[in-house]
């Protein structure tokens, strides 16, 4: 069950309207690592897990704050568009400064929401279900979860570095310090989880079902060899189930494939013509 209280977790109030900048807030609040991506990340997860206990609540108390996280930056939006002169666009122009803010405004802020904010990132795209990941393993879904607050904190910081609004960066301190947490705690329960199960995922298929003598083995296939002086080409794996290794010249382990032919039916590029390897037109077809 959910309930709404009315005050925000914090404040979301900018010194002054603008319109442009609003249109760049909307990233972190609709876009890929946006906060409506990771609430919901979170709160699939957490209905996910078959069971109570910490990891379940954790994913539940997370998923709520960002869901509060949606609402001041919804917040903030809307008084980031107070006033904007939307009625007679032209005479507002003729200001050049008010003209070039008005020359990145997003016309859907006024057409379509109202002033409001919108779930879409900055360039419009609305917000999908297709950023989200629920697997229903904890491990691999709290390592995606410390990508998206890597990356969303990313955004946010960079966002904190485009304004002078002393009020917005307020509000964007505020955010960028709950994702140093969010890292922090994802950190914390991966790491638990791998000293319980194992660094690879899923810890439960037998290993004798995979191909063994690749599996601790770097490939070098781009040009150069820098990657052999990594931690990942030599030494114990980080599994403990083996030492890595580091082939500087992979040799190819199966033949040339050669598929049949489709069916005339599907109508395929002729044989004759893929068999033409100098490039000239077969003389059936002249």
């Amino acid at each position: 069950m959910f309930y709404h209280v009315k005050e925000l977790q914090y404040q979301a109030k900018p010194e002054r309207p603008d319109p442009l900048y609003a249109k760049k807030l909307q990233e972190v609040l609709g876009g890929q690592f946006g906060e409506i991506s990771v609430a919901m990340q979170y709160l699939f997860q957490g209905w996910a897990v078959r069971g109570n206990g910490k990891y379940k609540d954790l994913l539940m108390d997370t998923g709520a704050e960002e869901l509060a996280h949606i609402e001041m930056l919804a917040t903030m939006i809307a008084r980031l568009l107070d006033g904007a002169p939307v009625g007679d666009l032209e005479d507002a122009a003729k200001d050049p400064v008010l003209g070039a803010i008005l020359g990145g405004m997003n016309p859907q802020h006024a057409i379509v929401s109202g002033l409001g904010a919108m779930p879409a990132d900055s360039v419009g795209n609305r917000w999908t279900a297709d950023y989200i990941i629920a697997s229903g393993n904890l491990l691999a879904d709290f390592r995606a979860n410390l990508n998206a607050e890597s990356q969303g904190r990313l955004q946010v910081v960079r966002l904190y570095e485009m304004t002078n609004d002393r009020g917005v960066k307020d509000m964007l301190s505020w955010l960028i310090a709950r994702d140093t947490m969010h890292q922090n705690q994802w950190i914390a329960a991966i790491k638990e989880l791998e000293a319980k199960e194992n660094v690879v995922v899923p810890s439960t298929f037998p290993r004798n079902l995979e191909k063994r003598e690749v599996s601790h083995v770097l490939f070098n296939l781009s040009a150069g060899n820098e990657s052999a002086a990594g931690r990942w080409a030599s030494g114990p794996s980080m599994d403990g189930e083996g030492v890595f290794q580091y082939v500087e010249n992979p040799v190819p382990l199966a033949k040339k494939p050669k598929l049949n032919p489709a069916p005339p039916y599907i109508h395929d590029t002729p044989p004759a013509v893929l068999k033409d390897v100098k490039g000239k037109i077969p003389p059936s077809m002249l």
